[in-house]
């Protein structure tokens, strides 16, 4: 099963690259077929079995994902985004686009709102299906500590009492209808003017989206016996005003000391247990004698944390002076 995630895998990167290069004609199971070595009939099926749904259906939404956005952030005439996506003309492309955001392109330029977009699949992660790092440890740098001031701003999220850790958070989310982790990541990926998005990106790529730990007395005691609930969404700027989907929050966090913990660029499947551990053991060996600071446990602080390895991995906790 491992094999076939993998090949599977191929196909789901090699899609969003074509989309990306506006190659239609890589865009075929048959060359994505023969690219692997197998027959279109078993990758098809094996593709379905994987991913949940026909390559066809995947890759009309992948297409509309991409789409949507140009719509949202470029000036473009409808019908050239419409053609550079794959799609015969204006009409076709609104159909196809009203028919999956329940809106028109013309209408969501006017007003965009939160729609949930197809997100990326990846079906093979070395980290997910516990199978470890590859190889020894490349670490590029060490960890650096800084403090900084984050100015105010707002948190779109949604937010869980119980769960313990990024896997957990998501598995329990996927018991609570609208909060699963495909229906969340798409709508987040849809809003505008995330300020952690770094811009250029392709659909699910994670721009702006992140990982929090809100000190909550109704939480579950976590680290060091803090009440803490885990977040995950998306920081806006402190006069955002667009609409709130429902099964979403938008907290206002004010200007505040924070300490962050970086770690550099890294191999995701060579050394993120290894990463991991090393920002976990910075944490918990750091001495804040003489920095004129502690760490801030007070309800309402807030803590992120950045997986971004092509650039970081990076803990921010909140800290008050003394």
């Amino acid at each position: 099963m491992y094999e076939w995630r993998q090949q599977i895998q191929v196909i789901v990167d090699e899609i969003d690259r074509c989309i990306l290069r506006h190659d239609d004609e890589a865009l075929t199971l048959s060359r994505l077929s023969r690219k692997l070595g197998y027959s279109e009939y078993h990758t098809s099926r094996k593709f379905r079995e994987i991913i949940g749904m026909q390559f066809k259906d995947y890759l009309r939404r992948r297409r509309l994902a991409f789409a949507l956005k140009e719509v949202r952030d470029s000036d473009r005439r409808i019908l050239d985004i419409a053609l550079d996506y794959g799609f015969a003309s204006h009409e076709a492309f609104t159909r196809a686009f009203k028919s999956a955001y329940s809106v028109t392109p013309g209408d969501y330029r006017k007003h965009p709102v939160p729609v949930v977009l197809r997100t990326k699949i990846n079906p093979f992660d070395r980290y997910f299906f516990g199978i470890g790092e590859i190889g020894m440890m490349k670490s590029q740098g060490g960890i650096k500590i800084y403090f900084v001031t984050i100015p105010a701003h707002k948190f779109l999220h949604i937010r869980n009492y119980e769960s313990n850790g990024y896997w957990d958070f998501w598995k329990k989310q996927e018991h609570i209808p609208g909060q699963d982790c495909d229906t969340i990541c798409g709508l987040l990926d849809s809003v505008r003017g995330k300020l952690d998005d770094e811009g250029g990106c392709e659909p699910n790529s994670g721009c702006g989206q992140i990982m929090a730990f809100l000190h909550d007395p109704s939480g579950k005691p976590f680290c060091y016996g803090i009440p803490r609930a885990e977040c995950y969404g998306v920081r806006l700027p402190s006069d955002y005003a667009g609409e709130i989907p429902p099964q979403l929050l938008l907290m206002d966090i004010p200007e505040a000391d924070y300490i962050v913990f970086e770690h550099g660029p890294f191999d995701y499947e060579q050394e993120n247990h290894s990463v991991e551990r090393k920002v976990a053991d910075a944490i918990s060996a750091f001495d804040f004698a003489g920095t004129g600071y502690c760490y801030d446990t007070s309800p309402g602080r807030i803590a992120y944390f950045y997986h971004d390895p092509a650039r970081f991995w990076k803990e921010i906790r909140p800290v008050r002076k003394i």
